[in-house]
């Protein structure tokens, strides 16, 4: 089984699918590092050899941040906006959107279940 930034890939996949499972890395970052190690994109991760494996390891130490050193960039990044308390800061902290997308529909994944509220009672007719 191939272990690379402490992450199992999985061995039937190809190898451009099974770097994406890194933190950090997407398709194509994925396809630039076998691209630089010379190695197939379609070949799959258990049919890498040592030498292979070690390629990809050095590109991603030595080019990328991921896994936890890139999780924890962005919670500082967070954090940051946080402290200064701008706009993004504040959206955070409130758990709304952040990137300017609508909140009177939609947005339910920010945040969370809905919250029913009493409607207003109408006056009576006279």
């Amino acid at each position: 089984m191939a272990r690379i930034a402490g992450v199992d890939l999985p061995k039937n996949k190809r190898g451009e699918i099974g770097l994406t499972y890194i933190f950090g890395i997407g398709r194509a970052t994925a396809q630039y590092i076998l691209g630089k190690a010379e190695i197939d994109l379609s070949k799959k991760v258990n049919q890498w050899d040592d030498e292979e494996l070690n390629a990809i390891r050095n590109i991603i130490n030595t080019e990328f941040k991921v896994e936890g050193q890139l999780r924890s960039e962005v919670q500082m990044s967070i954090k940051r906006l946080l402290d200064i308390a701008c706009y993004r800061g504040l959206r955070h902290r409130k758990g709304l959107p952040v990137r300017g997308q609508r909140t009177r529909t939609n947005s339910r994944t920010r945040k969370g279940k809905r919250k029913t509220v009493a409607g207003k009672k109408k006056a009576p007719k006279k």
